[in-house]
């Protein structure tokens, strides 16, 4: 794909990531390469543009003696930013503006016909938004070779494997081959009795590999797997020396054992917004393409404990009248993430004038750019008000709710 490339050359700033996304939402294709790159490696690429972000002036520039337009920026973060990076984009680079999402769907099924050919594809179909991008992209190009693997673990939120059927499996809209295992009770078996929660990942991840395993060999060798990497995956795995905060390139932990030729990563050129917005393009079900952020061991992290069918109905709950709410209100798409969390408490509350000892629930909502860090998200009180009554009241065993204010970091976004 040939595109207008601005490179963004991470000298140590914080921002390297913001400002590419910033030059793509001007329309125009942007990297972000580690400051060890060398002139060669530039000329190949040869670039529009370079970004110089972090480290001293002086220096940098001396470090890039090409002919090739360059501005330097430590951050971005109010509309003279923007003003200046456009400027330098149109202006100084000459670029014209061809990154598109439209253009990146035509371009993508085309390569993937290309590298296909007439092989067989494997994907691991989740319901998140990445996996379930790549789905409709791959079956677009590809049609019926694509077999779409969609194990439910038991531990998604309320009417996700519903609307993860209805999308993707017969009857739906997409030109593949879909297989559906209801699993949970394979799962519920294997989290009985552990609290631990590395351990509970551990274990969600070697038994999603184990149905995967057991699924795999019924449908057979496959020329290529598929894989939802996205771009802040590959930036977050290592840039230069910047630290590895991310390892993706293990197939998601899917088994070594699959016979495969290939990845597949359609994707992976992509920030999570653009993403949003290929699937929007695809026209995905908005409940997909603008889900919420959710865990690769689902639900099992946001319960403090042990993980049982009960408890799982009970969050399943509580998370559906706090998402709800949220959408009511019209901060859904303000919000970075927002979800309940079922802690491990339990006290004496009043039912009916009676006294009850029951589950507290933690809600949990923040504002963040990159995950990296978060804020609390000041939601309005009466809001709050309105999502604790609803679900004490309408959730069973649950009297009492949380709101957690801790930022990150101290915390994680999670809650497990």
């Amino acid at each position: 794909m040939q595109h207008e490339i601005v490179l963004v050359v991470d000298f140590g700033g914080s921002d390297n990531q913001l400002i590419a996304r910033k030059i793509r939402d001007c329309g125009v294709y942007a990297e972000v390469k580690p400051c060890t790159i060398s002139e060669l490696a530039i000329q190949d690429i040869a670039p529009n543009g370079i970004v110089l972000a972090g480290g001293g002036e002086g220096k940098n520039i001396k470090e890039f003696a090409l002919k090739i337009p360059q501005i330097h920026m430590d951050e971005i973060s109010t509309e003279d930013d923007v003003e200046s990076l456009k400027a330098f984009l149109f202006d100084t680079c000459g670029c014209k503006g061809d990154w598109e999402m439209s253009t990146f769907i035509s371009d993508s099924v085309e390569s993937i016909r290309e590298k296909v050919g007439k092989g067989k594809v494997l994907c691991a179909l989740s319901g998140g938004v990445d996996s379930s991008v790549c789905t409709v992209l791959l079956s677009k190009a590809i049609g019926k070779q694509l077999t779409c693997l969609f194990v439910d673990h038991g531990l998604l939120r309320k009417d996700e494997d519903k609307q993860v059927v209805s999308a993707f499996g017969s009857g739906g809209d997409y030109d593949l081959n879909f297989i559906h295992v209801n699993a949970r009770q394979r799962f519920y078996d294997k989290l009985a009795g552990v609290d631990d929660p590395e351990k509970k990942r551990k274990i969600i991840g070697e038994e999603f590999i184990r149905v995967f395993e057991d699924e795999a060999d019924k449908i057979g060798a496959v020329d290529f797997l598929v894989q939802g990497t996205i771009y802040p995956d590959v930036i977050e795995s290592g840039i230069g020396d910047a630290a590895t905060i991310k390892s993706h390139h293990n197939v998601g932990g899917l088994p070594d054992n699959i016979d495969f030729k290939e990845i597949i990563e359609p994707v992976r050129d992509l920030f999570k917004d653009e993403v949003r917005k290929v699937g929007e393009e695809l026209g995905l079900p908005e409940k997909i393409f603008n889900r919420q952020p959710f865990p690769g061991p689902g639900l099992a992290v946001r319960i403090v404990g042990e993980v049982t069918p009960d408890k799982v109905k009970i969050i399943q709950e509580a998370d559906a009248i706090f998402r709800e709410e949220i959408e009511k209100a019209g901060l859904n798409k303000e919000i970075g993430q927002y979800f309940a969390a079922l802690t491990n408490m339990r006290s004496v509350g009043v039912v009916d004038d009676k006294r009850t000892y029951d589950y507290a629930v933690a809600l949990r909502a923040v504002m963040t750019l990159d995950f990296m860090t978060a804020k609390v998200a000041q939601l309005p009180w009466p809001l709050l008000e309105k999502i604790a009554d609803r679900i004490a009241c309408e959730v069973e065993h649950v009297n009492r709710v949380l709101y957690d204010c801790t930022a990150k970091p101290p915390g994680t976004i999670e809650l497990e």
